[in-house]
């Protein structure tokens, strides 16, 4: 009878606190609690007035449910953890769940209300709006989530790409700068920024980003991809093959690299070895095609013509659209044209659905970047080398002749 007397009047002194955070707070989050304190008074109650003896599980329960509960919220409240936050956030995740965005948004929309400087309740609709597209308001709720959570370097980075999708460039580097500042290794972050400068050819500037995040993540393939593209558009192939070898070595399906790679061998007249890399890049389909195209102009250059038609007929095979005008282009292909099983009417066949481009584009700047430079070195390298070579020749012979008769004559002055 005590022991009922007792947790009565503990029940009833928690059901007031709450009854008044009801009234004074106008929170009907706590409306709940003081059902599950008269679900247990009412256990109670029958417990003391019919003197009937409950189960030990019904007075565990009764406990939890009139005492123990209510205390662990009024302990969180405490610790600035408001209960209001705790139900509005799970009514959003379980909307969530059912598919039910709106609702989700108005208890999320709630809790920021009640509490302004509720992080979590700014951070989840932030997200909500951002997955509907709702951009600008994402933006206003990641803000102030920053505002609140200085460290929130993730919701600092969000607002960054989605200003730059906004092609709020400027901006978006602002602030993809002023995180690096305060938190140097965070990759995701470096790679924005870098695209960011190599959308605004700042190629000089994104290689200082990329190397600088390399400091801080020494194996990310990413990077050194990257860090190779900008040093491709800079004309500096040494450093940019050392770069896509090394992003090569970390991820080895990394094709686009060994397609780089491969162009660049070409530009170096290093033949066997960009055709060591091509024959790697035609594990890729997307890339499978321009890895045959340029097979096809190696054999050429190579002499042999039968190989080089087998591998411009399978570069068609795989892509007509794309390698039948690059064949048409490249005047290495005119002694072995009519031998080419080139099809009728390109532009009338029926499109396969075109599937998700893997390679960037500034990936595949660099791509077309390396290939006007092998076109334009392929014609000194096999046309005009020689030529080259002879008046080199010449003009040394030239200086050392004038230098051996300035000497001659100065001895005869003597």
């Amino acid at each position: 009878m005590v022991e009922q007397l007792i947790f009565a009047v503990i029940t009833i002194g928690i059901f007031a606190y709450f009854f008044y955070n009801i009234i004074k707070n106008n929170d009907t989050s706590y409306v709940s609690v003081i059902i599950l304190q008269a679900v247990a008074l009412i256990l109670n109650f029958f417990e003391v007035i019919f003197k009937i003896k409950i189960n030990w599980i019904f007075i565990i329960i009764k406990y939890i449910i009139g005492i123990f509960i209510p205390i662990a919220i009024m302990i969180l409240e405490k610790y600035n953890i408001p209960f209001t936050e705790i139900i509005d956030i799970t009514k959003a995740n379980i909307y969530l769940k059912l598919g039910d965005n709106k609702r989700a948004k108005q208890a999320l929309i709630h809790l920021v209300t009640k509490y302004p400087e509720n992080y979590q309740g700014h951070k989840k609709l932030a997200e909500i709006y951002e997955s509907e597209g709702g951009m600008r308001k994402a933006i206003d709720e990641y803000v102030q989530a920053i505002d609140i959570h200085k460290r929130d370097y993730d919701s600092y980075f969000k607002v960054a790409q989605l200003l730059n999708g906004f092609d709020k460039q400027d901006e978006a580097a602002e602030m993809l700068t002023n995180l690096l500042k305060k938190k140097p290794d965070y990759c995701e972050a470096s790679l924005l920024l870098g695209d960011i400068l190599s959308q605004k050819e700042m190629y000089k500037e994104a290689t200082s980003i990329y190397q600088e995040a390399l400091r801080h993540n020494p194996a990310n393939y990413d990077l050194y991809y990257n860090l190779g593209i900008a040093y491709t558009m800079l004309n500096d192939f040494e450093n940019a093959k050392i770069c896509y070898e090394k992003a090569a070595e970390i991820n080895h399906l990394l094709y686009n690299a060994k397609y780089s790679l491969a162009e660049i061998a070409l530009i170096y007249k290093e033949i066997e070895e960009a055709q060591k890399y091509f024959m790697q890049v035609i594990e890729d389909e997307e890339l499978a095609p321009d890895a045959y195209f340029e097979l096809a102009k190696i054999e050429l250059i190579k002499g042999n013509k039968d190989t080089a038609i087998q591998y411009a007929n399978t570069a068609i095979d795989a892509n007509a659209k794309k390698i039948v005008p690059k064949i048409k282009n490249e005047p290495m292909f005119i002694p072995i044209l009519s031998k080419i099983a080139i099809p009728f009417n390109i532009e009338d066949q029926e499109e396969e659905e075109e599937e998700e481009q893997k390679i960037s584009e500034k990936g595949i700047k660099a791509k077309e970047h390396l290939e006007k430079m092998f076109e334009i070195t392929k014609q000194l390298g096999y046309t005009d080398i020689e030529m080259l070579n002879r008046n080199k020749d010449k003009k040394q012979k030239a200086e050392e002749e004038k230098q051996l008769t300035d000497t001659q004559e100065k001895y005869r002055e003597y």
